[in-house]
Order: structure tokens, then sequence, then C-alpha cells
């Protein structure tokens, strides 16, 4: 059986891969305690723990770091560049077999923002985006993804290691989708186009674990089917067969 260590387990798209992959042998790894599982704990700048934490393992879905697209720079270097470069580092070193990498739409949504310095707003007619066009980020949280796909990317063509990077939208329940309804219209518009259902975030890191991959490294849009969005699915459902069954407007509709 593959055995799969997951980092930044007790986040919320932690929680949603600890659900996907349960019929793996996983060891769920943060920086804290959970109350439903138990947890190895790690701080990912701890780079030695880290491989020795890995030590054993097939694949590494790499989740930890700070997510929040209003963070300070320097709130983001040590858990978002140096965690995933020790990330690949123990990585190589225990010999997996895959690295899943949590990367971010706010790596290219600068193309789309109403206004620069809010990284949660839209305009109303956005361009498309393709994993191809180049990184715009949108913050110092985006700025971070774009070096860690970068990591990972190198170590994929210099080291043979298979990377794929997950542009993840933004994971909401129904009821919280909802909320963001009532908010200003460029930010309820980024809502419904970012919207990553709990099972469609399910379902996207159980096949980049399980699926096999023809080309790697593999650079990948994950958010829901959207009527409102403006990335390109095309690469996730051809290059690891990712099928998105919610759209944010019939939860809504339905709601």
């Amino acid at each position: 059986m593959t055995r799969v260590a997951i980092t930044g387990g007790t986040g919320n798209v932690g929680g949603q891969a600890v659900e996907a992959l349960a019929d793996h042998e996983t060891t769920i790894i943060a920086r804290s305690d959970h109350e439903d599982y138990d947890v190895v704990r790690l701080d990912v700048a701890d780079r030695d723990r880290f491989v020795a934490v890995l030590d054993g393992h097939d694949v590494l879905v790499h989740l930890a770091a700070n997510p929040s697209p209003f963070a300070d720079w320097d709130d983001v270097v040590e858990p978002n560049i140096e965690g995933t470069y020790n990330a690949y580092y123990a990585a190589l070193e225990c010999g997996v077999d895959r690295v899943v990498f949590a990367s971010t739409n706010h790596v290219a949504h600068m193309y789309n923002a109403a206004d620069p310095s809010e990284p949660e707003s839209l305009v109303e007619d956005p361009r498309p985006v393709t994993p191809d066009d180049p990184p715009r980020p949108d913050s110092y949280y985006g700025v971070s993804k774009v070096t860690g796909e970068a990591l990972g990317n190198y170590v994929a063509d210099r080291h043979g290691l298979t990377v794929l990077n997950l542009r993840i939208g933004w994971l909401l329940s129904e009821a919280d989708l909802a909320e963001t309804q009532a908010e200003a219209d460029d930010h309820a518009r980024f809502a419904r186009a970012m919207y990553l259902s709990p099972r469609d975030c399910r379902d996207a890191i159980r096949r980049a674990v399980t699926a096999p991959i023809a080309d790697s490294p593999l650079t990948c849009h994950v958010v829901s089917r959207n009527d409102d969005r403006y990335f390109s699915l095309l690469e996730a459902t051809t290059g690891f067969g990712y099928r998105p069954r919610d759209n944010s407007s019939e939860v809504l509709d339905d709601g």
C-alpha cells in the first residue's frame, strides 16, 4: 500500500486530504495536535526532523503554509519558502516518488484583480488564465507559492521526481459561500469564481496522489466547475483525471 505523508494535516484543506486518503496508510503531520486523529508534530522549518518524519513514505502531500493572501513578507518566508525547500530536500533524501504541492489561485490572480491592493476581488469581465501564462501574483502569499512551484519544477527536471503543483481555489462550505454573496460585488464574484467544494477538493487530492502522471512537473488549477471561473481546468482534467462536480452558481441557486 502507498504510504502518504500529509503536512498541514490539521488545516482546512488538510482535513479534506485526510478524508480523501482514508483508505491509504497516511501520516498526518502538523505543528499542533488534532482532536480527531493522531498527528506527528513537525515545524517544517526543521529540516533534519522533516527528513526523519518523511522516511519510508512514497508520496508527500505538502499543504503546510501560511495561507493568508494578506500576510506580510516576513510571515510567509519561513513556512512557505524555507518550509517548501525543506519538503523537497526531505523528499529527495527519503526517495519519495511523488510530491503534491498545494499552490494557490493567488499566483496568477493579479491578471483579474479588480483592486491590486485587494487579493480577493475580481473584475467584471475576467480574461481566461491557463497554467502556461506567466505568474502574476496578487500578494506576498502568491509570491511565496510561485517560488514553491519553481522549486518543484526544478526538482522534477533535475532529479526526476514526479511533481504536481495544484493551484487550489477557495475551499468553502455551501454556507460560507452563501455568506460571501452579501459582501462587495467584486468579492462576491471572486468567491463564485474560485469556489472549491469539499468533495471536489477531496477528489482532486485523491487523484493527484493516485493517478498515473505522464508529464512532470504538472501545474493545474483546481476549482469547481463554476460558471464564473476564469481558470482553465483542461490541464487538471487531462493531466490527472480531475472531474469537478460542483458549481458555485448551482450551489447558490439550490440554497
